[in-house]
């Protein structure tokens, strides 16, 4: 008696680890499995959002010419100065104001054939960038830098203040545009989206909208600021469910 179950108990615990050993590699070949890049669908969506933009900015300045470095600059000062006063005028705060380009240049005189040329005199440009919050004066501010003299005006651009709003909603559009297309892939493919496993958000330039104008029509030409979109993009990687 003693010997049959010293022989019973031997058989149990080969069956017990036999149970183990098939439970242990069935969890090892389920963590295989999920593992697999075969089990997974990985799609890019891509969301947009259109917003009114609340900011205009524009750069202005105006370029002198004079025989010496002294004169051509004396007569930009004087020229910047009523500009920025035009500015201050049109109740643009001085932190929207800021100096994007100084520059001092030599002219020379178009020489014939067999001549040299010769240095006539220098010209003097100071540009500065300025940001309008109020789309709606943007017409009236040209009229008033226009009038005291700037010459240049050009790379008008509309800008959204705070586009963090929108963002969010265009990565919630973004996700949602994911999910649809990996269940669409799914289905054709005669299977189930499971769980998440990875989001990555792909870079995307938001481009303000940019536009070109002589000085002396600027202010005569119709603007509309119109929309921007703010554009987000992301790649998701799906399980595929059991």
């Amino acid at each position: 008696m003693r010997h049959a179950a010293t022989h019973f108990r031997f058989v149990w615990v080969r069956v017990a680890l036999a149970i183990g050993l098939c439970a242990f590699g069935a969890v090892a070949g389920a963590s295989a499995q999920q593992a697999a890049p075969g089990r997974r669908i990985v799609v890019t969506g891509e969301g947009q959002v259109s917003v009114a933009p609340d900011i205009a900015q524009i750069r202005s300045g105006v370029v002198t010419r004079g025989k010496t470095v002294q004169s051509a600059a004396e007569a930009n000062a004087k020229a910047m100065a009523a500009i920025l006063a035009a500015l201050t005028e049109s109740g643009i705060a001085p932190k929207d104001v800021q100096t994007t380009q100084l520059s001092i240049q030599p002219e020379f005189s178009q020489p014939k054939p067999g001549e040299e040329r010769r240095l006539v005199g220098y010209s003097v440009g100071n540009h500065v960038t300025v940001k309008i919050r109020q789309v709606d004066r943007l017409g009236s501010v040209l009229d008033r830098m226009i009038a005291a003299g700037a010459t240049d005006v050009w790379n008008l651009e509309f800008l959204v203040s705070n586009p963090n709003e929108a963002l969010l909603q265009a990565r919630a559009a973004a996700i949602a545009d994911a999910r649809q297309k990996a269940e669409t892939y799914a289905r054709a493919a005669g299977v189930t989206v499971g769980r998440v496993y990875s989001i990555e958000e792909e870079p995307v330039a938001s481009l303000p909208v940019r536009s070109r104008a002589l000085a002396q029509a600027a202010a005569q030409l119709p603007i509309a600021p119109g929309e921007n979109t703010l554009s987000a993009s992301v790649t998701v990687g799906f399980e595929i469910a059991d």
